[in-house]
């Protein structure tokens, strides 16, 4: 199979077509089962045969996973329990519960307004696996705030909360009619942390091809595909640089680190001091 293509087909038999231990770093966004609107896939299967059919895609991303690879799920509230079982009961070693926390949430009317993403982060080998913390350390609170000479001066690895804004419908960042495009700074994040350049990246639910896009900017190699014939031509175009997401500047000079900044300032004032008044 060729590398740094896109293919048209089912991620599972796809999959199929690869040798086994192939594949240094999957991420994947699989359809939630929530009911969004995809172009010719259904959201909302009975609970057994979504369960099945996740367990399926999972246990040919471990047998394609080099040894030392790494593999990040993103996924709701509805089953992040269930991946999380299913990646244990596959064979993978549990690293991280990453939650992805964004400002732009998702309204309700009788339950708490929803703003955050799991994203399930594991290995395939539990002591030997790609972790390259110095690639994404970020500014940390004894840098921003104390100006402590003992902070470590290429700053902390992240937090396991993320903060990075929500792509929304009506954003002009939005590419093309997918229900759900994920910001290429998450990526970019991920795929530095858990590959080296030249490292094969593979992603079974293309959509809008940020995975994709990202991988190629920071010259590793990728393998992506999608069922959705129109999906494949929009990861296409972008791949190619006829269109490209636009970035919001307030996210991309702050995220975790301008959170751990505010995070810090907050608690400037001894939080006694509110009771004593």
């Amino acid at each position: 199979m060729e590398l740094n293509k896109v293919y048209l087909g089912d991620c599972i038999e796809i999959m199929k077509e690869l040798p086994s231990n192939s594949i240094d770093l999957v991420f994947a966004d699989p359809p939630f089962n929530i009911g969004l609107k995809y172009d010719n896939y259904n959201d909302k299967r009975n609970y057994k045969e979504y369960f099945d059919w996740s367990k399926k895609w999972i246990i040919e991303a471990f047998r394609i996973l080099k040894k030392e690879g790494s593999i990040y799920i993103a996924i709701g509230d509805e089953f992040a329990a269930e991946i999380n079982i299913i990646l244990k009961q596959t064979g993978f070693y549990y690293r991280n519960w990453i939650i992805w926390y964004y400002s732009f949430g998702q309204n309700q009317r009788k339950k708490f307004n929803r703003v955050h993403t799991h994203i399930l982060y594991f290995t395939k080998n539990k002591e030997k696996f790609v972790f390259n913390s110095k690639s994404i350390r970020i500014p940390s609170a004894r840098q921003l705030i104390y100006n402590d000479k003992r902070a470590n001066p290429i700053g902390k690895i992240p937090d396991d909360v993320w903060e990075f804004s929500r792509i929304c419908g009506n954003f002009k960042e939005r590419l093309g009619n997918h229900p759900c495009q994920m910001p290429e700074s998450l990526l970019e994040r991920i795929i530095k942390t858990s590959s080296n350049e030249n490292d094969i990246v593979l992603d079974p639910f293309g959509g809008t091809g940020t995975t994709a896009s990202v991988a190629k900017k920071i010259e590793r190699d990728y393998i992506t595909m999608d069922i959705s014939k129109n999906y494949c031509d929009l990861i296409k175009k972008r791949i190619s640089g006829q269109i490209s997401e636009i970035k919001r500047n307030s996210y991309q000079k702050g995220g975790d680190a301008g959170r751990e900044s505010s995070k810090m300032l907050q608690f400037k004032i001894n939080p006694i001091e509110l009771f004593v008044k």
